[in-house]
């Protein structure tokens, strides 16, 4: 069987580490090959000893690492080998990047090691070819995945909506500093917002909240689907946000999600997600107002299986390395 080795830098929790379980024990994945995930050093992927047929990395492209990620090409020169791009978009550099030219330099070197490239979203994978990041023939857009079959076995909130949720590390990136304030401008005594996540905003996001008894923090969710059971409309106001698989899992739980439209949450829109259009406090009140205290949609778009998405995509990938000359086994349909 074909043996993909995917290579990983960080372990904590999170969307990454939940698409890479999914890849390594849903059955639909495992028909395609046998999954290794293997911990490397972040600049040093090289120096960790494994036998593969495809290596696949999920590691984050630095100019720190891409003396490493040039050794790892050289040792496995015989081997195909795919970068994941996890990390970057469009909306993180417009909101981190002042050098853009010396970035996207950096970003067409270390993809030129690999003999593919795949974008999780479909506005990700715009942006990389637009921008002239990746060659278009080298590109593959599969969206990650986890089991939803939980999120989809909820049932759909009764009565008014009035629990806004919003789920994700406590970072800049998730916009949660506008979410906080547009909720506090929001009237009504029995609408609830609960946070679910911890990180290093923690601290300036509580004292946003301070005074608001409606603002609940919850803490890491270590369960997900108990937590959007609890909320009636989920809220993703990210700055930047190359897919958000915390997004598909609120529609495959059938909640309205609202986003703010960039990157990779645009593909949600696309597929029911209701985009705010712009990251402003007084937007995003709007937004809010204008959904609490309706009752719960009678007609949301259809959900889809994301999980098999996901393995088709995989599964056509791993074709079109096979029919571009690499040598892999594929596995028979």
């Amino acid at each position: 069987m074909l043996r993909i080795a995917h290579l990983i830098d960080d372990q904590s929790p999170g969307g990454v580490t939940r698409y890479l379980d999914f890849i390594a024990h849903t059955p639909g994945m495992a028909k395609l090959a046998r999954h290794m995930i293997v911990p490397v050093p972040r600049t040093h992927p090289a120096s960790v000893r494994f036998e593969a047929d495809l290596i696949v990395s999920h590691l984050a492209v630095s100019w720190r690492g891409l003396p490493g990620l040039i050794t790892l090409r050289a040792r496995h020169a015989g081997t195909p080998m795919v970068h994941v791009e996890h990390s970057y978009s469009e909306g993180f550099t417009a909101a981190n990047v002042p050098a853009r030219a010396r970035f996207h330099t950096l970003l067409r070197c270390a993809y030129a090691l690999f003999d593919r490239v795949v974008a999780v979203s479909q506005a990700q994978g715009d942006w990389l070819t637009r921008r002239g990041l990746v060659r278009p023939e080298t590109l593959a857009v599969i969206r990650p995945s986890v089991d939803m079959s939980e999120f989809r076995a909820l049932p759909a909130p009764e009565g008014r909506l009035h629990n806004f949720g919003a789920i994700g590390r406590f970072d800049r990136q998730k916009g949660f500093d506008v979410m906080i304030r547009a909720f506090r401008d929001l009237p009504g005594n029995d609408l609830r917002l609960t946070l679910y996540g911890d990180g290093p905003e923690r601290a300036r996001l509580e004292e946003l909240a301070s005074g608001d008894v409606r603002i609940r923090f919850a803490g890491f969710a270590p369960d997900p689907v108990r937590a959007v059971a609890q909320c009636d409309v989920m809220l993703m106001p990210s700055r930047w946000e190359p897919y958000g698989i915390a997004a598909a899992e609120a529609r495959a739980a059938r909640r309205p999600l609202l986003v703010s439209g960039v990157d990779g949450l645009a593909d949600h829109v696309e597929m029911g997600a209701i985009r705010v259009p712009d990251l402003s406090v007084e937007g995003w009140t709007a937004a809010m107002a204008q959904i609490a205290g309706t009752q719960m949609p009678t007609s949301l778009p259809a959900r889809r299986i994301e999980e098999q998405q996901t393995i088709s995509g995989w599964r056509q990938l791993l074709a079109e390395i096979h029919a571009g000359g690499d040598v892999i086994a594929l596995p028979q349909t």
